[in-house]
């Protein structure tokens, strides 16, 4: 049933401009109207779910009550244009343009070098923004607060900080020339390494920043105020074709209409609503939307407590706490600081300025942070309906099931109330999440205690517990049998074991990690008794004693702002000003990232006619299509076609790859595989079509999803691949010890911001086709196109002018995605537009090979390793793709920096019903060498000797040959070592560790130190070429053209210094416009770290073409402008265009033979990382990382830094954080951000510290530079092995010592369970086999 009521007119500005909508649909969310309806495509899609701060606009809105206009950061993704009556909105557009004027905190992320790709950098402005509009001078508190809801995957979030931080209150860098007072100089070595001669430590100078005029900002509209004062006092209605959005103008209206419509859900926030009818398929005829209330958003201060109107938003409730809890005595505001630690973790800062508290408590989710300290610190709800009131309290009778709770369906939330807690009452709350900010517990808590007074007697208590059930769990039978005893050890023991058997998890429980949530049930209890044991001790009354070591326990990690240096070369005395090779440039479209004008894919203007494209993917891991039924589908509204194999024209199996089909034909071999994709006028047709589209299965077997089972099966993609030196099985017998183990490192997704995105535009004639595709390779995708079509290559005209981030990821995959867009587009003859959702993305495209390393080591009594056997499993997924290279690669780099006289590696590619692995940043290193430093630190377990001794031990030294027969000097390797322990200090930290360890049960910390020597270029030689493109044109300016594409590595803006050395000009008569097959044929991918090496010497060559051109009318007029010799040359028809090529080094390998010369030169880099782990939850803080990088002689150290700890926080998050999950059916569940986490800004070392070698130089590479993209990844394990290092120290108290298994990524459930202790004793185990877990290890 839907209102009878005429839709009303929605009015709202946009950057200052009125909008008028007379026919808002309520569908209709603010990102699609910003991008699709009025082209202002600054604002991005990541995610589409709130979860990545992509799509961050300022929201700004008149408080009538208190005449204040407040401003808000929000997601657009999840806010309904219905919603906006009577806001204005600001995007990244309406901050500032380059056409006009960029504002401050667009130049400052941008001259900070806080902008790599790009796709994420208005987002982190609109954060930014919506914070200073509040605060112009802001602490560091609230600016890492602020960007807790941003996501980055490039840069690793320093330079964004550091720009920032630089508005922040207590920074000095505005006053003190850039020398930051947070710059590490606690640290002597730092500060005289600091001041060496031809040392730089600045990569921006913030005195050349423009200042912040907050006078400048736009205005509020005063419209809008007049609106807000005189607001009518009817509700207002919304119509769109399947939903009704209504807005009650009072709590009278609100209730008649929820009497009307008791189903339909109360939308404030639509952070639930949102989600659920985005990613579920929940359908909601009738929104009601209270915002309007008044008595919703009351904050009423009794003599009981605090009641807060429904409606309030839980950061307006964090703002009231908070204040409350600094004005109120301590003994009242118990609770308050209870919720408030909660709140501060609960989402980003977006989610938070606009959920609700009553929408937390009403949803009745079984993850929600609040609801478990709202019922253990005896709240209560007021209800109201049409018929009456009634006040109701929170607990385990109001929540009743999933998603289920004791309101009826007419009843409407309208206020919580809040008590003072008492002077014998204690609460605290606890959670623990994969990640530290904006993610969903694994497990939460809230605790309450009531004593009777000036007594440890347990008068009452709650025990509340959430994301353990299908709803939030009160402890009752265990808090009765509490009450009466008194509050010591053997209370706890009972309270345990109670609680255990009371908060009953499953084996087979949705969310997996069953037993590492029944530890968290008993880890927070016992955090809580200490806690309040010691406010006991406080008050005198307990005699129990708790040992010192033991008080950390309670206390939270430490969360501060990095403190950060960076270190590099300064250019040569004399160099030229105006050469700025060498130089700390900024990324040349840093600022229109940050001013939202840089285009991407998905920005390109809609053309007249375009259709969009939505796949529809298999269901099933292994199966048999028995049939397709399109009938419902082709005549739904706007669809134009239903594109399966047989309408492919050309080739329906995959250029390059046999194996792999664009459409799948006849059978299914993972879920997610593409079976047919759908044409429609608008992606919503599109979508909704392809969900109609019925696939009949018949399943087969054996369907294999695991390592383990594809090596029992026999089940492998290629041969097995093998390198061997020495004698190793003679050696074994000569060795003093032989260890044998394993280790298992898991997947990763690429979580590149853009998703996989292209445009395909028949041309009308000859089969010709322009495609602008979001790929790394666009040789490769003019390939595929045309062999998916049938036509030859030179009809098929690719283009790309940058990606919103790659990783390896958008190489081939790009090429098949683009094949099915112009299969799409030659059926159709329109143009076609295909952008993949997130969820789609990640469950489509595959990640990191999952990899399993076995090892046999044998070593001496002195550490000398000897002899070892290795064998690397790689889960490829169900075809092979690049799967087989990227284990070759494995193999080629698995010695990382180690001598090791007798070493057998072997690798197997595994092919399982998954999605099909691919290249990813390392390309297989950083799972080889993850296994490699895992059986060192092995040996370093075994022999009791220091691991960094066991390292330096065995290390290449002087001219040395790889285990591949490669020759090459590793004197610079050492000196990263030794520079590394220097600048860290090593020894000395380790010393300190082990007095913390020794005075802190809890608490351990741990310090790994990891070298790294990387082979840069591709294994095959053909790929080692490149070719540029360069016009000179007669008003001097210059445009290059390369076959790299920029995605956020700087490419563009090296090529740009080249050029501007080579021609001996400014780098403003430059431009770059993009990377096409049209100018630029026959390209390599930018990939391998060598996208500079090859395409800088093309275009190097190029320009000194050009300049010998040149050369005689330079040297007839030597005193005369560029302008006049390139006015001359043109008079004198002397060509001003001219290509230049780069062909590579012959590199190969030889697998029969075992040997080769794969890479054109190494890379090496050496960190040292220092960890803090909580031994109860598995959480871990990053304290201190220091990265030695041998960079060669830098082109561009902003970039190559840049690059480093981009890479360094990507391998950070493989080898600690990012945890891909798969159900025993193949389905991936990890599909954005919300289940995925990659690391985010809480998770940057709080000291993090880079330096360049000094005085390194590479013969094999333009301007003795080296390729830095990827090596850095790997140094990422330094942090992993530091974990395992304040594991050791944990295990010890418990009498474990040795080696002992750790996988990787260092989740906080494996950090946990890997700390055995009397908790993880208790609980209940489960038999693996006699049971189906929900999530399995592949």
């Amino acid at each position: 049933m839907t209102p009878a009521q005429n839709a009303d007119e929605l009015i709202f500005f946009i950057n200052g401009r009125k909008i008028i909508e007379k026919n808002a649909d309520p569908e209709t969310m603010l990102l699609t109207y910003l991008r699709k309806k009025l082209r202002l495509t600054g604002t991005k899609y990541g995610c589409g779910g709130g979860g990545c701060g992509a799509c961050t606009v300022m929201i700004s809105r008149y408080d009538h009550l208190t005449h204040k206009i407040q401003h808000f950061s929000a997601t657009a993704c999840l806010l309904p244009i219905c919603m906006l009556h009577g806001m204005a909105v600001t995007t990244v557009e309406g901050v500032g343009s380059t056409k006009t004027r960029i504002h401050p905190v667009q130049e400052r992320i941008a001259k900070a070098h806080g902008s790599q790709c790009g796709f994420c950098t208005p987002g982190m402005v609109m954060s930014m923004y919506a914070l200073l509009r509040n605060n112009p001078e802001p602490s560091t508190e609230e600016l890492l607060d602020t960007l807790s809801g941003n996501l980055c995957r490039c840069t690793g979030y320093r330079p964004i900080l550091d720009g920032y931080k630089t508005f922040c209150k207590v920074s000095c860098c505005q006053t003190n020339d850039g020398k930051c007072c947070l710059s590490a100089e606690d640290d002597a070595t730092l500060s005289s390494d600091a001041t060496e001669e031809g040392i730089c430590t600045d990569l921006f100078h913030p005195a050349e920043f423009m200042p912040l005029d907050s006078t400048q900002e736009i205005i509020f509209p005063p419209e809008l105020m007049l609106m807000a004062q005189q607001q009518q006092e009817t509700k207002r209605v919304f119509k769109g074709t399947a939903i009704t959005w209504i807005s009650p103008a009072n709590l009278e209206e609100l209730l008649e209409l929820k009497t009307e419509y008791p189903k339909a859900p109360l939308v404030v926030g639509n952070t639930n609503v949102g989600p659920d009818m985005k990613f579920k398929g929940v359908f909601h005829p009738v929104i009601i939307s209270p915002t309007r209330v008044v008595e919703l958003h009351a904050v009423t201060y009794t003599e009981n407590g605090i009641t807060i109107g429904a409606a309030c938003s839980l950061e307006h409730v964090k703002n009231i706490l908070q204040k409350a809890t600094e004005e109120l005595p301590e003994d009242q505001t118990k609770i308050f600081m209870a919720l408030l630690e909660q709140i501060r973790r609960l989402g980003g800062q977006q989610i938070r300025n606009v959920a609700s508290l009553g929408g937390s408590i009403a949803s009745g989710y079984p993850n929600s942070d609040v609801n478990p300290v709202l019922v253990a610190g005896g709240c209560t709800v007021n209800l109201a309906t049409k018929a009456g009131a009634r006040q109701i309290p929170l607990d385990g009778d109001f929540f009743l099931g999933f998603c289920k709770t004791a309101l009826k369906p007419e009843e409407v939330i309208i206020s919580i109330n809040i008590p003072y807690s008492s002077m014998w009452q204690f609460i605290l709350a606890f959670r623990q999440a994969q990640r530290q900010e904006n993610a969903f517990p694994i497990v939460n808590a809230a605790m309450s205690v009531v004593f009777k007074e000036k007594s440890n007697v347990i008068h009452s208590c709650r025990i509340v517990y959430g994301s353990v059930g299908v709803t939030t769990l009160s402890a009752t039978r265990t808090c009765q049998e509490l009450a009466g005893r008194s509050f010591d050890e053997e209370m706890l023991k009972a309270a345990c074991t109670l609680v255990l058997d009371e908060i009953s998890l499953p084996a087979t429980a949705p969310g997996g990690m069953v037993e590492f949530r029944r530890t968290l049930i008993i880890s927070f209890l016992f955090k809580f008794y200490l806690q309040i044991l010691h406010k006991l001790q406080e008050m005198g009354l307990s005699s129990s004693v708790i040992p010192e070591e033991y008080s950390s326990a309670v206390e939270d990690l430490p969360r501060n702002m990095p403190k950060t240096l960076q270190m590099f070369q300064e250019v040569a005395a004399g160099q030229l000003s105006q050469d700025l090779v060498g130089r700390p440039i900024m990324h040349q479209s840093a600022l229109i990232h940050a001013t939202g004008e840089a285009v991407y894919c998905d920005d390109i203007p809609s053309l007249d006619g375009e259709l969009a494209l939505a796949m529809v993917t298999s269901t099933r891991m292994y199966a048999k299509i028995v049939s397709i039924d399109k009938t419902e589908a082709v005549q739904m509204a706007g669809v134009h076609a239903v594109i399966t194999a047989d309408d492919v024209p050309g080739n329906n199996t995959r250029f390059l790859f046999d194996d792999e089909k664009l459409f799948a034909e006849n059978e299914v071999t993972c879920v997610g595989q593409i079976v047919c994709a759908v044409a429609a006028e608008t992606i919503a047709q599109a979508k909704a079509a392809a969900r109609s589209v019925k696939i009949t299965y018949e399943d087969l077997t054996p369907a294999i999803l695991t390592i383990e089972d594809a090596v029992q099966q026999k089940s492998f993609l290629s041969p097995m691949s093998k390198l061997e030196k020495g004698n190793v099985d003679e050696a074994f017998k000569t060795a003093d010890h032989i260890f044998q183990g394993q280790m298992h490192v898991g997947g990763q997704e690429h979580f590149y911001m853009e998703t996989h995105s292209m445009l395909v535009i028949p041309k009308g004639e000859n089969n010709e086709m322009d495609v602008f595709v979001s790929a790394q390779h666009l040789t490769l995708a003019q390939e595929s196109v045309a062999n998916a079509l049938g036509v030859p290559a030179n009809k098929i005209m690719c283009h790309v002018k940058r990606i919103g981030g790659a990783f390896g990821g958008k190489v081939t995959k790009a090429s098949a995605l683009a094949s099915i867009t112009a299969v799409a587009a030659y059926k159709t003859g329109r143009a076609i537009r295909c952008v993949l959702e997130r969820g789609d993305d990640m469950l489509i495209t595959g990640a990191r090979h999952p990899t399993l390393g076995k090892y046999k080591i044998g070593f001496m009594n002195d550490g000398r390793i000897i002899a070892a056997d290795v064998t690397f499993f790689v889960n490829g997924g169900c075809s092979l793709d690049e799967s087989d290279l990227v284990q070759k690669k494995m193999l080629l780099n698995m010695d990382n920096a180690y001598n090791i006289p007798n070493l057998r590696c072997s690798g197997f590619t595994c092919k399982t019903n998954l999605p099909s692995n691919t290249a990813f940043r390392g390309f297989g290193a950083p799972q080889g060498i993850a296994v490699t430093e895992c059986w060192i630190n092995d040996v370093a377990e075994s022999s009791g000797l220091p691991p960094e001794m066991i390292r330096e031990m065995n290390m290449y030294k002087g001219m040395t040959i790889t285990h591949y027969k490669q020759e090459f000097d590793s004197t610079q390797l050492l000196r990263c070592w030794n520079e590394c322990l220097l600048k860290s200090s090593y020894h000395n930290q380790k010393i300190a560790i082990a007095e913390f360890n020794k005075q802190n049960r809890w608490k351990k910390r741990g310090i790994a130190i990891i070298p790294l020597k990387y082979g840069v270029g591709f294994d095959v030689g053909f790929l080692n070429q490149a070719a540029a493109l360069v016009h000179i044109y007669k008003d001097g300016s210059v445009l290059v053209t390369h076959g790299g594409t920029e995605m956020g590595q700087g490419l563009h803006t090296k090529m740009m210094q080249i050029a501007s050395r080579e021609l001996r000009i400014p780098m403003s008569y430059i431009h770059i416009s993009d990377t096409s097959t049209k100018s630029v044929p026959n390209t390599a991918p930018s990939a391998a770290s060598f996208g500079t090496d090859s395409n800088g010497m093309a275009v190097r060559e190029a320009c000194q073409i050009l300049l010998q051109r040149l050369d005689p009318i330079i040297n007839d007029n030597p005193k005369g402008s560029w302008e006049d010799w390139v006015h001359e040359a043109y008079m004198n028809r002397i060509s001003l265009s001219t290509t230049g090529f780069f062909r590579g080094e012959d590199a190969f390998v030889d697998w029969n033979k075992q040997e080769g010369n794969p890479y054109s030169y190494f890379s090496f880099g050496t960190a040292c990382s220092v960890v803090e782990i909580d031994c109860l939850t598995g959480n871990h803080v990053n304290l201190r990382t220091d990265v030695v990088m041998d960079a060669g002689i830098s082109l561009n150290p902003a970039t190559d830094i840049g690059q480093i700890e981009g890479a360094f926080t990507q391998g950070l998050g493989l080898y600690t954080l990012e945890e891909m999950k798969f159900s025993p059916e193949g389905v991936l569940y990890t599909r954005g951000p919300a289940q995925y986490k990659i690391p985010a800004t809480c998770d940057v070392p709080q000291e993090f510290n880079v330096y360049l070698l000094s005085g390194s130089k590479n013969p094999k590479a333009i301007y003795s530079s080296k390729g830095l993209g990827e090596p850095a990844v790997i140094l990422g394990s330094s942090v992993f092995y530091a974990i395992k290092d304040a594991i050791a120290e944990a295990r010890k108290e418990n009498n474990l010592t040795g080696p002992f298994i750790f996988n990787s990524p260092a989740t906080p459930e494996r950090i946990r369970m890997a700390c055995e202790d009397q908790l993880t004793d208790q609980i209940m185990r489960d038999e693996p086999g006699t049971y189906i877990p929900w999530a399995i290890s592949v």
